[in-house]
């Protein structure tokens, strides 16, 4: 007989549910409309616009680092849940472009936030990373590892745009937003479904490898190149299926939704998603991208925040996130809105 075998072995003592306590955002100062990138790509305002529903985004400053922006959105968060930020034992942050390869942002985000020895790190899960995230810090609540999780999307991805590419340097931008979760007497979050779709690893992802571009004649940031129509299809047709099964998994009907809070990708997915999944007219649609572009990991808090903030959600509404990106990985559940 082992040891384990003699003593029994105790595992964490799980809890009832969780929910989203508070929510806060960060959006850099410079705001960068379409007439300033659409000599570079030859484009126009015009086909921005009809192409992805953008018509201006926003790219961080020096000073507006990875770690800067997720700290403010966390304080924003903090306060809004109503909680010390002492409380949080737990922060995990969705990012692709924290350009350390280690170690993570996030025990530097911990620190400055005043936090004493919590468990932090960083998940790459691109654009889906935020739904990831809230699904782990659902799990570790429920599964008694934390008691207060921080969930942070964050992204600078100007830093690593082509802005001669004519296919991307119109989509990307920079932002945070973060989410706190607690637990709660009721269920707040719905089960996580997620995977990824592997075999098609090569429609989004950083063009060179970080070894090419240090060694050649001319050193460059990596850029991000993205294969659009076959990704357009893609979300279109998949994360529909992925959609209802978010919702089947909550044990609720698209009319019990009041937001669709999808990934800013494109106006168009959007579009597209909302008639597979026959979203009532009367569900209110994020569409952030239109002034903010498109933030990958960050996008999803920094829609749902804008939401609050124009009154078109409200706390204890039910939402569906849904978000996905390279990998090409995906994520999607429901939350009652903090």
């Amino acid at each position: 007989m082992s040891p384990t075998q003699r003593t029994g072995l105790r595992s964490a003592a799980a809890t009832g549910h969780a929910r989203a306590l508070g929510i806060g955002a960060y959006r850099p100062s410079r705001i960068v409309p379409n007439a300033e990138i659409v000599d570079a790509i030859d484009s126009s305002d015009e086909w921005i616009q009809q192409r992805s529903g953008i018509r201006s985004r926003r790219w961080a400053e020096p000073h507006e680092t990875v770690q800067m922006m997720s700290v403010a959105a966390a304080r924003e968060a903090i306060a809004h849940a109503g909680i010390a930020a002492g409380q949080i034992d737990a922060v995990v942050v969705a990012t692709v472009s924290h350009m350390l390869q280690t170690p993570a942002v996030a025990p530097a985000v911990a620190h400055e936030l005043g936090l004493e020895r919590p468990v932090a790190f960083d998940i790459s899960a691109a654009c889906a990373g935020f739904c990831h995230g809230v699904g782990i810090g659902n799990d570790m609540i429920r599964g008694g590892s934390a008691r207060y999780v921080l969930v942070v999307g964050v992204e600078r991805l100007s830093d690593i745009t082509d802005p001669t590419d004519r296919g991307t340097a119109f989509i990307f931008a920079d932002g945070a937003g973060a989410m706190i979760l607690g637990p709660s007497d009721e269920p707040g979050i719905g089960p996580v479904v997620w995977g990824s779709d592997g075999e098609q690893f090569d429609l989004i992802r950083q063009r060179e490898d970080w070894r090419d571009v240090l060694d050649a004649a001319d050193p460059r940031m990596p850029h991000l190149v993205m294969q659009g129509s076959a990704v357009f299809r893609w979300a279109s047709f998949e994360m529909a299926k992925v959609a209802r099964e978010a919702l089947d998994r909550a044990g609720i009907t698209v009319d019990d939704l009041d937001l669709f809070v999808p990934h800013q990708a494109n106006n168009r997915i959007t579009d597209a998603m909302a008639r597979a999944i026959k979203l009532p007219d009367r569900v209110r649609i994020a569409r952030d991208i239109a002034e903010q572009g498109n933030t990958s990991a960050a996008s999803v808090p920094l829609a749902l925040h804008r939401m609050l903030a124009d009154g078109e959600a409200r706390s204890g509404d039910l939402a569906l996130l849904i978000a996905f990106g390279a990998g090409l990985a995906y994520a999607a559940q429901v939350v009652r809105v903090p």
